[in-house]
């Protein structure tokens, strides 16, 4: 994604976990645009990402979806925060593994409800495939999960 921000002229900056950040490899992930984060210990993460955004001329922060490395349950829901705190469309992108192919989707600003914002985002990744598909993590918030489903898994 990195690539293809660049390619399209975009100097991104991305968040990672921290440990990709440590030994040899932490001053290339910096100077790539990474940002590390501590996901045991997130801490005011989404609102440091909204002042960054507001303060300075960012143009695209890349937020990767939960369970790129594994599987997960739920996608994180601080990308919709952070786009709804900063003022900022979210931009849907995608890497399809069958196809072998990527690109940009659409922008949209964030409405009033995560729900029907995550109904668009679903929608788009419908037919797309990562490189492992099994490891995909549908596109579906923890708020958006009933009350007694949550709580039972």
């Amino acid at each position: 994604m990195i690539a293809m921000a660049w390619a399209s002229g975009v100097t991104p900056v991305w968040l990672g976990k921290r440990e990709m950040f440590d030994g040899a490899m932490g001053p290339l992930m910096r100077r790539l645009g990474g940002i590390p984060v501590d996901r045991d210990d997130p801490g005011d993460l989404v609102q440091e990402v909204t002042a960054m955004m507001e303060s300075s001329a960012t143009v695209a922060v890349v937020i990767p979806p939960e369970g790129t490395r594994a599987g997960a349950r739920y996608w994180k829901s601080g990308f919709h925060r952070i786009a709804t705190g900063a003022g900022v469309p979210i931009v849907l992108t995608y890497l399809d593994g069958p196809s072998r192919t990527g690109g940009w989707g659409p922008a949209f600003w964030p409405g009033e409800s995560a729900a029907a914002d995550m109904d668009r985002v679903r929608e788009f990744y419908r037919d797309k495939r990562g490189l492992r598909p099994s490891r995909r993590t549908e596109p579906l918030l923890r708020s958006e999960e009933p009350e007694s489903s949550a709580s039972a898994g």
